[in-house]
């Protein structure tokens, strides 16, 4: 019988369909290994950089310059921003309507410069070099007091919203809080305020206790299936301990979720047959003071939690869902997360 569950972090709740159910086998082909497409006019692809703007920051080998062979990860800005770096925000109001100008930040992350080579493939030091240029533009863009929020994300694949097949991320800053992500911020400061215990860190005593929806642990990360998955096969990474901040994780423990985030997609790829894939990075909002609101934020080193959400894209959004804003899951994540955690990688 179907099941509707309720996040506790959003107070979404989402419809798991189990008379719908489907197996790993179910989803058709939705493999994105076709779509490598050609290196040489690929913008992306080292010897190229002068085809894309002037890199923000790189990971290089002693001895190269800027904007030249010889690095290992590469940040530019996109070509094609969806906002601004230039200009104030100039918030407005007309009548009931509100507007700001169109100001932020809107970065590529170059996770390579080999053409084929995806996240679950890389080195464990390749993925480190690329979590390494993560923190260092979060904590950059920080300090403009313009932003409110730095956001990095990964499409995986054309249906994922990839236009490009070379391996990379994203990152925007924006001078608003984005809603999910405050929905996020607002329930943990309730629960915070109400129970004093972090929400998330109550959900990851509860889910290793149990081990129903565990992926995968080590010492300080364990991925999981959430109880209230709103796709089949969404996966969240957690750090064990209390951390608010992503930018604020110590760098030694930056290998180990390397390995984790690799092991995870490894089982993704081969549960799956390599399926695109949203990727994206919560962390904590930009700690700037608000005029008129001093406590801005003020508990959320103790009541948020920074993590990965890892969102396959194997159905739809249909009608329903948007009419609703309810979501409809074929795949309950405890089977989910029995795929993923037997699957021999």
């Amino acid at each position: 019988m179907a099941e509707l569950r309720k996040d506790p972090v959003s107070d979404r709740w989402v419809i798991i369909s189990t008379e719908r159910g489907k197996r790993p086998t179910d989803f058709g082909s939705v493999s994105v290994a076709d779509e490598a497409g050609e290196s040489k006019s690929c913008p992306f692809c080292e010897g190229n950089e002068a085809k894309t703007p002037y890199e923000i920051l790189a990971w290089r080998k002693p001895g190269t310059l800027s904007n030249s062979a010889g690095w290992e990860v590469r940040v530019i800005p996109n070509k094609f921003p969806a906002l601004q770096i230039e200009g104030e925000v100039n918030r407005q109001g007309s009548g009931v309507f509100d507007m700001m100008s169109g100001i932020g930040a809107h970065e590529v992350i170059i996770e390579s410069p080999r053409h084929n080579v995806n996240l679950p493939d890389m080195e464990d030091e390749q993925i480190d070099r690329v979590l390494w240029a993560y923190k260092q533009r979060i904590l950059d863009l920080e300090k403009d007091k313009r932003f409110r929020y730095i956001l990095v994300f990964k499409n995986y694949g054309k249906a994922a919203g990839a236009s490009l097949s070379h391996p990379h991320s994203q990152l925007i800053a924006t001078p608003i809080t984005p809603r999910y992500v405050k929905m996020e911020l607002t329930k943990s400061r309730e629960y915070f305020l109400e129970k004093e215990r972090c929400i998330f860190c109550d959900i990851i005593r509860q889910e290793l206790g149990e081990f129903t929806r565990v992926v995968y642990e080590q010492e300080f990360f364990v991925a999981l299936t959430p109880y209230a998955s709103r796709f089949p096969f969404e996966i969240w990474i957690l750090p064990r301990r209390h951390e608010f901040g992503f930018q604020i994780m110590p760098d030694e423990r930056r290998m180990l979720l390397a390995r984790c985030i690799k092991e995870v997609l490894k089982r993704l790829k081969k549960t799956l047959n390599d399926p695109p894939y949203n990727f994206v990075l919560h962390t904590a909002p930009n700690p700037v003071t608000r005029p008129g609101k001093p406590h801005y934020w003020g508990t959320i080193q103790y009541d948020y939690h920074w993590h990965i959400e890892i969102i396959p894209r194997l159905t739809s959004i249909a009608g329903f869902e948007w009419g609703s804003g309810l979501y409809i899951n074929p795949t309950a994540p405890e089977e989910a997360a029995k795929y993923l955690r037997e699957i021999e990688i």
